[in-house]
């Protein structure tokens, strides 16, 4: 990927990245107030957040090294915050109505910088 694109794609990322992480907020906000609620969308908002924080650390990695372990990171809080949107779904704590949308883009996240991380060193 020329130099240009690379720059063009990270900014990119940052924010689907930064977007995730106010969806994921909103979606929390919308969270009915009960104590399992609490428990799982605070463990949700906190993966979710860390994920797109961790990203932005990612970018600015001085090594490869550094960059997958950053990277290693992202994976794992967006897997996480995966696990956290089907346990507020599959326990009815909001519909699937409300949280597919946001599953796809985790997803979609989850999945490219997998991918990212796994070329680190190729």
């Amino acid at each position: 990927m020329p130099n240009n694109e690379k720059i063009e794609f990270v900014e990119i990322m940052k924010e689907r990245f930064k977007q995730y992480v106010i969806r994921s907020t909103k979606l929390y906000q919308a969270m009915p107030v009960s104590g399992e609620a609490k428990i799982f969308g605070n463990q949700f908002l906190r993966s979710a957040s860390s994920a797109g924080a961790n990203y932005r650390s990612a970018c600015r990695a001085r090594s490869a090294k550094e960059f997958f372990s950053k990277m290693s990171i992202v994976v794992e809080e967006l897997d996480e915050s995966c696990f956290w949107i089907e346990i507020i779904t599959e326990t009815e704590i909001l519909p699937e109505t409300k949280t597919q949308n946001l599953m796809n883009e985790a997803n979609e996240l989850l999945s490219i910088c997998a991918k990212a991380r796994k070329n680190t060193f190729k």
